[in-house]
């Protein structure tokens, strides 16, 4: 297209070759790179996080796309405008960057148009016939688009406006493409308007990559509303079950034998993951002390709402005076024909102060530390499965003798980080590994020393609650007064 004269400046001269050869290396580069990120980003259609970075990166390659073609035109010049019909350009294969750009010119004095090549194959209009005028082109635009384009169009004759804008054209196929068009008045020597002067750019896939960028934005911004919606749910929920001590616990019951309580709750390394972990501690009709502690698989609302019907249902139990082991089978009932099923481990004691006995069972979860004069020693766990793991099971049940000053710790197979020898995270048992059991047993010189049960928990932290864990944890720590 000859150069012209424009309503602000005249054309500006094409920049040096090789600066523009530079720029379009590193587009190249920098589209090479951006690709293999594109690969690299989750193809799981299910994750909204994943939808949303694989749509970023699409747009990204989009726009790097047609500055690598923008750059090529720059370097290359303008296409020439066909004499002939005959002669005008063959079609760009289909999905070809460079028939996204074209140009036209409208003469204002002798109502006529040129268009590129590149302009027919954007409009899908077959280049034998004659390029639409400015009062045809609007035939081709969608009608809420119009008016814009009438504006656009009218500012630029009228008051030498550059146009900048978008709208819609149909396609003599049906296809609705968006077009961006760019232009300014080519002004005669006495300064009036000759004709006008456009580049048109097919921008209907970088809109498309744009719009399911807001899609997919707009869905991770949910699912992360509902996430922290049902965290803050799952929270509340556990802070309204579990017991806020802050301090040593005795329960109401004096006399001999009565239990120095104190617990804590870790939460996991993420924060987010709000588990179904459980300490309780209840003084029964009797005068006895019920003690417990359990873990729920799953995370959010599910698992905390079922460790709250959980420990209802264990609470309601032992008032009613059911002995552990059968406590442990009606759980397992419980959690068998729930409407949620789900897996679970517990482990509940009765202590009767007047005879400072233990008598407790286990379902699937790590048995008691029994410390004693600086020693500690694991409790040899009855028989027990996971809770909901098998119908009609059946649960053992023991006996332990405490002392004065004894210490006995219960606590959920997360507070002690796997790599040191607990079960792997997701798996339950009372067959704890070695390791974690040697790494608590050796708190008992420091449980020898200690006054009070919130001692004991103190010390518990200082060992392990600044370690990293994958799961949520919980301990409670019974010394039996002297």
């Amino acid at each position: 297209m000859p150069s012209h004269l424009s309503a602000d400046h005249p054309a500006a001269q094409p920049p040096p070759r090789g600066s523009v050869d530079a720029l379009i290396s590193q587009t190249r580069r920098l589209r090479g790179e951006m690709d293999a990120v594109r690969r690299d980003a989750p193809a799981d259609g299910t994750d909204p996080e994943g939808r949303w970075q694989r749509a970023l990166c699409d747009l990204a390659m989009h726009q790097l796309n047609d500055l690598d073609a923008h750059l090529a035109q720059l370097r290359d010049g303008p296409p020439p405008v066909p004499v002939e019909a005959e002669t005008a350009p063959p079609a760009a294969p289909r999905g070809s960057l460079l028939s996204r750009v074209g140009s036209a010119e409208w003469n204002l004095l002798t109502d006529e148009a040129s268009w590129s090549g590149e302009l027919y194959q954007i409009l899908g209009r077959d280049p034998a016939a004659p390029p639409l005028t400015l009062d045809e082109l609007p035939s081709v635009v969608v009608d809420e688009d119009r008016p814009r384009l009438t504006a656009m169009v009218t500012d630029c004759l009228i008051d030498a406006k550059p146009i900048d804008g978008e709208f819609r054209v149909i396609r003599p196929d049906g296809g609705v493409r968006t077009v961006h068009m760019m232009g300014e008045p080519v002004l005669d020597t006495d300064g009036s308007t000759a004709s006008m002067w456009a580049v048109l750019r097919d921008v209907s896939e970088l809109r498309r990559s744009q719009r399911t960028l807001g899609e997919t934005r707009d869905s991770l911004q949910r699912q992360r509303h509902l996430a922290q919606t049902e965290h803050r749910l799952a929270v509340e929920l556990q802070e309204a079950v579990l017991p806020p001590w802050r301090g040593s616990l005795l329960l109401p019951q004096q006399g001999p034998g009565t239990l120095d309580l104190a617990a804590r709750y870790l939460p996991s390394s993420t924060r987010a993951l709000i588990g179904g972990d459980w300490y309780d501690a209840l003084e029964l009709p009797s005068g006895d002390t019920l003690l417990s502690v359990g873990d729920l698989t799953g995370h959010g609302v599910t698992a905390t709402s079922g460790m709250a019907m959980l420990l209802g249902a264990l609470r309601g139990m032992a008032v009613a005076g059911t002995e552990p082991g059968q406590l442990m089978a009606w759980l397992n009932q419980l959690l068998d024909s729930s409407v949620q099923p789900t897996l679970g481990s517990a482990v509940c004691c009765r202590y009767r102060p007047r005879s400072r006995t233990l008598v407790w069972a286990q379902a699937g979860h790590p048995a008691p530390l029994l410390f004693r004069n600086g020693t500690g020693r694991m409790l040899t766990p009855p028989d027990g499965v996971l809770l909901g793991a098998t119908s009609g099971a059946s649960y053992g049940q023991a006996e332990e003798p405490l002392e004065p000053g004894d210490v006995l710790l219960l606590h959920t197979d997360g507070l002690v980080p796997w790599r040191w020898g607990s079960p792997h995270p997701g798996e339950t048992g009372s067959g704890q590994g070695t390791g974690a059991v040697s790494r608590l047993l050796d708190l008992a010189p420091r449980f020898g020393e200690a006054r009070t049960a919130q001692d004991c928990v103190r010390t518990v932290m200082e060992e392990f609650g600044e370690t990293e864990r994958e799961d949520d944890a919980c301990v409670l720590v019974a010394r039996v007064a002297t």
